[in-house]
Formats: C-alpha cells, sequence, structure tokens
C-alpha cells in the first residue's frame, strides 16, 4: 500500500474545465478534486475523461496531490472513469453516494484490475467514500473497513444537498443538526484505523466567518480536513487545520520532558500545568508526526 497523507484541503475543480484544473495548483491546496461527477453535464462526460488523465499527467508530482471523484456505480459509468484515469499520478479516488461496503469493494476490485494493467503496485490508489445517505450513514464502520484502501471518510452536511434530501434536516449555519452525523461516521472511521478523515459541506462562497467556524468544530470534533468548493476557501481552512509553531514547541516540551522523567524513574510529570502520562506523549508524538508532514516549523 502507498502512504496516506494528511490533507487539510481538498478542492473540487469541474473535469470539463481544462483551463481551471491548470490553475487550480495555484490556490494552495494541499489536493484537487478533480470532478467527473455533479459539475460536468452527462453530454460532456466522455471528453472529460480525457481531460483528467491528461491533466493527471501535467500536474502529477508531490504537491498538490490529486485527485478525481468519479461517477457512482448507479451509472454505469464508474468502471470507464476508474479505465480512463488509473496512472501513477492519481492518489485517490471519491466515490459518490456509497450505499454499503458492497460499492467499496466493486471499486476496489476495479482499481486492482486497471492497476496490473497499467503496470503500477496493487493498492497504489486510495478510495474516500462518500457519506450522503442515511444508509450509508447507518453503515459508516462497514464501509470503512471494507477496503484497506480507505484513507480519508468522514461525515458532513451541506444546505440543501442529497445528506439533507436522504435525512430531512434543516440545514442551520451553527450546524446541531448535522452534529451527530458528523460525529457519528468520524467515531466509525476512528476504529476502522482510517487515519485521516475529512468532512466538508460548505456551500456559501462569500460567508468566510461561517466557514472558519464550521472549520474549527470539524476540527475539534477530530476531523484533519475539508473538501471545499472555492479557492477562496483555502486559506482560511488551511489555517484552522495547521499546527502553529507554538504548537509543536509545546508537544515536543512534553516529550522532552517526559523523556527526562522517565530517565530518573518516574511516570508522569507535570508539564504546562497539567498532570501529563504516556498517553499525553503518545497523542503529542502523532501530532508532531503530522505536524513534520505538513511542513510546519520546528517539527
Amino acid at each position: 500500500m502507498a502512504n496516506a497523507r494528511p490533507l487539510r484541503t481538498s478542492m473540487y475543480v469541474p473535469g470539463n474545465k481544462e483551463d481551471w484544473m491548470r490553475k487550480a495548483p495555484q490556490y494552495g491546496a494541499d489536493a484537487l478534486i478533480l470532478d467527473l461527477e455533479d459539475s460536468v453535464p452527462p453530454p460532456n462526460k466522455a471528453e472529460a475523461r480525457v481531460l483528467v488523465r491528461k491533466m493527471l499527467e501535467e500536474l502529477g508530482g508531490e504537491k498538490p496531490t490529486l485527485t478525481v471523484r468519479v461517477n457512482r456505480l448507479e451509472t454505469g459509468l464508474t468502471a470507464g472513469d476508474l479505465e480512463a484515469i488509473t496512472c501513477p499520478q492519481l492518489y485517490g479516488v471519491l466515490l459518490p453516494k456509497v450505499e454499503s461496503p458492497a460499492d467499496v469493494v466493486e471499486v476496489d476490485n476495479l482499481l486492482s484490475h486497471f492497476e496490473r494493467k497499467a503496470g503500477m503496485e496493487v493498492g497504489s490508489i486510495f478510495i474516500d467514500p462518500g457519506m450522503e445517505t442515511a444508509q450509508s450513514i447507518r453503515q459508516a464502520y462497514e464501509i470503512a473497513t471494507a477496503s484497506p484502501r480507505v484513507a480519508h471518510m468522514g461525515g458532513s452536511g451541506g444546505k440543501g444537498g442529497d445528506t439533507a434530501r436522504s435525512i430531512g434536516f434543516q440545514w442551520t449555519q451553527e450546524g446541531l443538526e448535522t452534529l451527530y452525523l458528523k460525529s457519528k461516521v468520524l467515531i466509525d472511521v476512528r476504529a476502522a484505523g482510517v487515519p485521516y478523515p475529512m468532512s466538508g459541506g460548505w456551500m456559501d462562497i462569500h460567508n468566510l466567518d461561517g466557514l472558519r467556524a464550521l472549520a474549527i468544530q470539524l476540527r475539534e470534533l477530530g476531523y484533519t480536513g475539508m473538501h471545499l468548493i472555492h479557492p477562496s476557501h483555502v486559506p482560511v481552512v488551511n489555517e484552522v487545520f495547521s499546527p502553529t509553531p507554538e504548537d509543536v514547541k509545546h508537544w515536543q516540551g512534553l516529550v522532552n520532558a517526559m523523556e527526562e522523567m522517565r530517565a530518573s524513574g518516574g511516570a508522569a510529570v507535570t508539564f504546562g500545568g497539567d498532570m501529563v502520562d504516556i498517553a499525553h506523549e503518545a497523542t503529542a508524538r502523532s501530532m508532531l508526526a503530522v505536524a513534520k508532514e505538513m511542513g510546519v516549523e520546528g517539527a
């Protein structure tokens, strides 16, 4: 298996807009989602496949990470999408409107076939299953454990979208109506060992304060990043999900204090006014590893 990456921001770009895809890396998102699904009209989908493959090869590199949202299985287009886009530059596939673990297994098998055909190592491409219905949210743990390719997955509750229609909630900016579903899916994906859960669902292009509040809520719940629809959202969300140099200094200090205490035969120590032990040290070390992957100063 390839190594999963922490992604603070993953931005949608229509797969039929070549100029938009070519310009998208300049906005600073950790990842791009080149979209073959909802943003591409049915008559343009075959053409979009060719364009997206071209852009994967042209933009492929370390940054940004390149992913593609394919069409959902019930359309009959998914296999053709996967065949067209499977290449070494593709990091992951967003599979929309997943209903059951069988959907993930089917796409895993298709990817394995196309990876072999492309001369790639099987398991190179990750899957992010879209939790957009009541049925998928109920089965989130089973879906998350259906394939070792699942590295990013989460619950979200955007205004007027598929999830809102399936569940029937009335959207509010505060998000109380979607707090349970975001929390439920998060616990399921964490229990399944999914390393970097991502959410999304902010549709208001101009309300950056509301976006920031949602990003902070998601970070506090335990998410590590968001899917975004507009370039102006990227810097806000990158900032919210980035550890600060002060965070890094605190975690490093905690680790050092624990190592000193252990050398003297102890198991806990007071650090920064809190009593900390090996569990806090483990958390600090894991956060330092993520910060280092993100390139945060001092990590």
